[in-house]
């Protein structure tokens, strides 16, 4: 059983559909798939979240779990706290990730915003869910302008944390990449010191999950996500 988290450089980065993408390689693989996303905030109770899209993605091929739902578009902590509603405890997401992982060969935790974006009670954050889990960590990385920074920013707040990066997979590699595109790509490896696991091409959420599946392998090869595949 392995557990692998997912964060990003920011919101708006391309996580759910990085998420989607390793889910579909290990589950092509033949792996059992689990995708955990502790707190889904700017959605309605009735409407879809980033777990429907990752479950249409790949084909209701894995099993998701989502602990926590708040309406507006916040930070889950700032969310739970206007919403009146329950936060998140460190200690029972743990124990959910946990429960998955014994069921599961693989379990995805999709985190929300950015790696310290604060989830719930008392300001844990997906480094502190990482960390208790020993769990490494993907992080997501836009590909212009400021990328070098913020991804050189989020994989020290890890190493600091204790939590192995386990790479960078920038999630919307545009089809036309300019000079700050095609720079960064080269200078992330240096600047971070973990690698670039993988490049999703914008728009790829528009696939549907059989295109989206076959063009995964592609994006994320097996030998590079460091995922127990299976022959």
């Amino acid at each position: 059983m392995t557990v692998l988290c997912v964060t990003g450089t920011s919101t708006e980065v391309g996580k759910t559909v990085v998420t989607a993408a390793y889910a579909a390689v290990a589950a092509a693989a033949g792996l059992r798939v689990a995708v955990c996303k502790p707190a889904q905030t700017g959605v309605a109770d009735d409407a879809p979240g980033d777990l429907a899209e990752i479950a249409r993605l790949t084909g209701h091929r894995v099993h998701t779990v989502e602990l926590a739902r708040y309406p507006e578009p916040l930070a889950p902590d700032t969310a739970a706290r206007r919403s009146g509603r329950s936060p998140l405890h460190l200690p029972d997401v743990v124990t959910a990730v946990r429960a998955l992982a014994d069921a599961y060969d693989l379990v995805l935790v999709e985190g929300a915003g950015g790696l310290l974006v604060r989830l719930g009670a008392d300001g844990f954050t997906l480094l502190d869910v990482a960390a208790a889990l020993s769990a490494p960590t993907v992080v997501v990385a836009a590909p212009a302008l400021g990328t070098l920074n913020h991804s050189a920013l989020t994989v020290a707040a890890l190493q600091a944390g204790g939590v192995e990066c386990a790479g960078l997979v920038i999630g919307a590699w545009p089809e036309q990449p300019g000079l700050a595109e095609r720079c960064n790509l080269q200078d992330l490896p240096e600047v971070t010191g973990v690698p670039v696991l993988g490049r999703i091409p914008a728009d790829s959420g528009a696939l549907d999950a059989v295109a989206f599946g076959e063009q995964a392998a592609r994006w994320l090869p097996a030998d590079r996500t460091g995922l127990p595949m299976r022959s």
